[in-house]
């Protein structure tokens, strides 16, 4: 592979899964009609004068406050799941420091129409503090509150009963199966617990992979001291493969507190990881300040942020950006211990925007849930200056007759798509000659030659995309059936 002018922290991916195509010539990439984005070096074979840069998340202010008396300041573990055209936000509630597993611990539920606007709906179906007027849907069912994590199985053929899946428990209890048919009201699938190698004392991430055809769970582990990420497999989520560590490359090893990797909603192929990253002891505030702010005289000793990885499958996390995804903000009660914790799971608010979700002012009086919004397949674009540059991609088989792109230009900029033969020439109707200048902000613009859009006669043959580029963002592209 050739780079020129390339970011620092672009790694090239280690030995793929099994599964997995290798891009050689012998052997393009099959894409089919999905979509890609350029999270990493997969489909890139050459640079020059493009960089991928990490976008930036925008703040979109507090969801919901922690603030009924059975939530409070230990609130934590939020998974965001967009159940048809309803938002729901799992969480831990827990008012009062106790240690992992206690009896205090519960699981909440606030809802949404729009993943904007929450409510907290009373449902009646645990007691706690004395009232049923709350929104806990687990309760009295310790250590399990600890990190319930739900995720939806809504595929064809999955009883409707278990629709909703989930997994929690601490090292002491392993982790439990859950299920249930509406979100609400649960129960275990059954006593004994369905994985029980591993610390399991953060967030245990369960999901369904149609890449590899499977249920995958994330979980914590430890290693040499580091809080560490490994995974394990099942095809009914009751029995699970042994646990494999999950590495990062040649990258260095972090406390990853939280992993929180899920199936990104437009290319469910593509994992996608916004982790919390842990560094223990590195203390920012003094103790005056903490008073001043009023956290737990417990939480203030060590500082976190969030990262932004993917995975394809396998143990292998690429972590093309070592920088912060989301850096905390500004006042002293964005850097205390625990705090910029990114709940899981993106989830799109509309067409043009994606939301996550962060758990922040974490230990304080004013603990909450905050909403950071993204461009739709914004994590990361790959960028060309005024003065231009080339993406090449490696060579690839696709199926479909349009090809789409999701990108930005400057009134002063553009796009231009060559397609290529696996040895880099233009093909005939298809040169950068041929191309149509795209120029705009569009999430799924389709590309023209001289000739037109229909790109069918080149579908199953190997090609490779040449991307000319002035002062311009891509985002993803896909092949698609129009």
């Amino acid at each position: 592979m050739r780079y020129s002018l390339l970011r620092p922290a672009i790694v090239l991916l280690t030995a793929a899964t099994c599964w997995q195509a290798s891009a050689t010539a012998a052997e393009p990439i099959d894409i089919g009609s999905r979509r890609e984005l350029f999270v990493d070096d997969y489909l890139i074979d050459q640079l020059n004068n493009v960089r991928l840069e990490l976008q930036k998340p925008h703040d979109e202010g507090i969801a919901f406050n922690f603030d009924q008396p059975w939530e409070g300041a230990f609130c934590g573990y939020a998974t965001i799941i967009k159940n048809g055209d309803k938002y729901l936000t799992y969480y831990r509630g827990l008012p009062l420091p106790r240690a992992d597993g206690s009896e205090r611990e519960t699981t909440c539920v606030a809802t949404s129409d729009d993943g904007v606007t929450w409510t907290k709906p009373t449902l009646g179906i645990y007691g706690v503090d004395d009232t049923k007027e709350n929104n806990v849907i687990l309760a009295e069912n310790a250590p399990l509150s600890h990190n319930f994590c739900p995720m939806l199985d809504d595929r064809e053929g999955v009883p409707s009963e278990q629709r909703f899946k989930a997994l929690g428990g601490t090292g002491s209890s392993g982790l439990v199966a859950f299920v249930s048919a509406d979100g609400f009201t649960w129960h275990k699938l059954r006593e004994e617990p369905v994985i029980t190698k591993g610390a399991f004392d953060s967030q245990n991430v369960p999901l369904w992979s149609e890449q590899e055809n499977c249920y995958v769970c994330y979980f914590r582990v430890f290693v040499d001291g580091i809080r560490r990420i490994s995974r394990c497999t099942s095809t009914d989520f009751v029995h699970w493969s042994d646990p494999v560590l999950m590495d990062y490359g040649d990258k260095p090893i972090e406390h990853l507190y939280t992993n929180q990797t899920g199936t990104y909603f437009r290319a469910p192929h593509l994992y996608v990881a916004i982790a919390a990253r842990f560094f223990p002891g590195k203390r920012v505030l003094s103790e005056t300040q903490a008073k001043a702010i009023n956290v737990d005289p417990g939480y203030f000793n060590d500082c976190s942020d969030a990262i932004f990885m993917t995975s394809r499958g396998g143990s292998h996390y690429d972590r093309t950006f070592m920088e912060g995804f989301l850096k905390p903000g500004i006042g002293l009660e964005n850097w205390v211990s625990r705090t910029n914790y990114p709940a899981l799971n993106v989830v799109p608010i509309n067409k043009h925007e994606m939301s996550f979700y962060v758990n922040q002012n974490y230990g304080q009086p004013t603990a909450h849930l905050r909403r950071y919004s993204l461009r739709t397949d914004g994590f990361v674009a790959a960028t060309a200056p005024y003065t231009g540059g080339e993406l090449i991609t490696k060579p690839f088989i696709f199926s479909g007759n349009e090809l789409e792109l999701n990108f930005a230009t400057s009134a002063a900029g553009s796009i231009r798509v060559e397609i290529q033969t696996v040895d880099g020439q233009p093909i005939e109707g298809f040169s950068a000659d041929d191309a149509v200048e795209t120029i705009g902000n569009e999430i799924d613009r389709t590309v023209h030659w001289n000739s037109g859009s229909d790109v069918s006669s080149l579908a199953a043959k190997p090609v490779r995309l040449r991307f000319v580029m002035h002062d311009a963002e891509l985002f993803s592209f896909r092949f698609a059936y129009n």
